[in-house]
């Protein structure tokens, strides 16, 4: 990554004003080609004050390591026909608008009693006459997107998905839109036009999508673009949630992946903060009692004649909330939207019966934390004994020597999915949906 590309090929765009901080910053640079620096090139510092949910970012190839994502026309063909997907790991769109599932998928014959498989032949007639194939949620079906996956979430803090989109050659797949996650687009194959265009709305939620506001976009589609630029194989364009894109193939087929960082927010704090405080105004007397005989609930007056009493109980609510009652609500969070690093079941279990034959690593994307004696992570609750706690805590911090833990507790945190043979044994050659 050369950090004179700040000046002379990665393109900033100033932001429509400021946002919050991260929920809890990260430290330290990401190595090269990994994280964060597989896709920006600028520093790390420079992004993070600059352009993360304020501005969009353009990088091309020549700023950026090597790809490690391992995606491309043959994958593309590979998923399509070779892998069974069903429903929703294809779609399809043609004119900015989706197309129906029976438009590309069939039954899956003898021995399989579904009506959704993806059908090459149908994919094939729709794409020569225009659509666009989207394939979704790559970071469970092909293992070196999951990978760079798992090192970008974990380089940014915040979940991460990976869709691909292959255009045909002219072809416009989304008519002007935003999207409500930020995106990591990277090209792949071909050549993509993109036009980018300031937000309709600031750091839009879930819950307020583009076509919530089809006229205000239209409207601003209208305007001159702030980003207007070819995008070629290895070049990276970082959008914020909420900035309007579109997107022509040009001459040829085009495929490009789209990682999706789906930002934790300070509302997902609020949301936290409110639903714990509910479970506490369970426990209020005051708030469980009932209105006075004979109120009228259709009368405007009655909820002000109880406002005051109402936001008593809530506030007293809110400060019975400890930091730790709120930290385990986002904890819950966390590990419920993300996988951990595949692994290979049966490899696995052999590797349990003889530890002592193999090195060991502590496993991707566990998430894990300590309730008590309890090491809670991703895939499992473990329970741990005191007297073997501290040894485990060593491990988990990266000083993997065997001999630390006894042969029960080795094996115990094996076939938890706590740890994988370091040799690779463990682990299929791409996940499968």
């Amino acid at each position: 990554m050369n950090p004179s590309a700040d000046a002379r090929s990665a393109t900033p765009v100033a932001g429509p004003g400021a946002v919050p901080d991260a929920l809890e910053p990260t430290t330290g640079a990401a190595r090269p080609g990994r994280g964060l620096g597989a896709f920006v090139g600028v520093p790390r510092e420079t992004f993070a004050r600059e352009h993360w949910g304020r501005a969009p970012l353009l990088t091309r190839s020549q700023d950026l390591p090597a790809p490690t994502h391992g995606f491309g026309p043959a994958a593309v063909d590979e998923l399509l026909s070779s892998r069974a997907l069903r429903t929703p790991f294809l779609r399809m769109a043609r004119d900015g608008a989706t197309l129906p599932d029976a438009a590309f998928t069939l039954g899956g014959g003898v021995g399989a009693a579904i009506g959704d498989q993806v059908s090459e032949d149908k994919v094939l007639r729709q794409f020569a006459e225009g659509a666009t194939i989207v394939l979704q949620a790559l970071h469970r079906t092909w293992a070196p997107v999951a990978r760079t996956a798992r090192e970008l979430a974990a380089d940014l803090g915040h979940p991460v998905q990976v869709n691909a989109y292959v255009t045909p050659p002219q072809n416009r797949g989304f008519d002007d839109h935003y999207d409500v996650h930020d995106v990591l687009v990277v090209q792949v194959a071909g050549e993509k036009h993109w036009s980018v265009r300031p937000p309709v709305i600031e750091a839009p939620l879930r819950t307020q999508p583009w076509t919530d506001r089809r006229e205000d976009v239209a409207r601003a589609a209208g305007a001159g673009p702030v980003i207007d630029a070819v995008l070629r194989p290895g070049d990276c364009l970082y959008l914020p949630r909420g900035w309007l894109h579109s997107a022509t193939a040009l001459g040829g087929v085009s495929t490009h992946l789209t990682f999706g960082v789906h930002t934790w927010t300070v509302r997902h704090l609020l949301d936290d903060l409110l639903h714990a405080a509910t479970t506490h105004l369970d426990d209020d007397p005051a708030a469980r009692a009932s209105l006075p005989l004979g109120v009228d609930v259709l009368d405007p007056m009655t909820p002000a004649r109880h406002r005051e009493a109402v936001r008593a109980a809530l506030e007293a609510a809110l400060d019975a909330v400890s930091d730790d009652d709120l930290a385990r609500l986002l904890a819950a969070r966390g590990r419920g939207a993300q996988r951990a690093e595949p692994l290979g079941v049966l490899d696995q279990h052999a590797a349990a019966e003889r530890t002592h034959a193999h090195a060991w690593r502590v496993r991707d994307g566990l998430a894990a934390r300590w309730e008590g004696d309890t090491l809670v992570t991703r895939v499992a609750r473990v329970d741990v004994p005191p007297t073997a706690r501290d040894a485990v805590r060593v491990v988990l911090a990266g000083d993997l020597d065997p001999a630390r833990l006894h042969p029960d507790d080795l094996r115990r945190l094996v076939l938890a999915g706590v740890l994988l043979p370091a040799d690779g044994g463990a682990g299929p050659a791409a996940p499968l949906p």
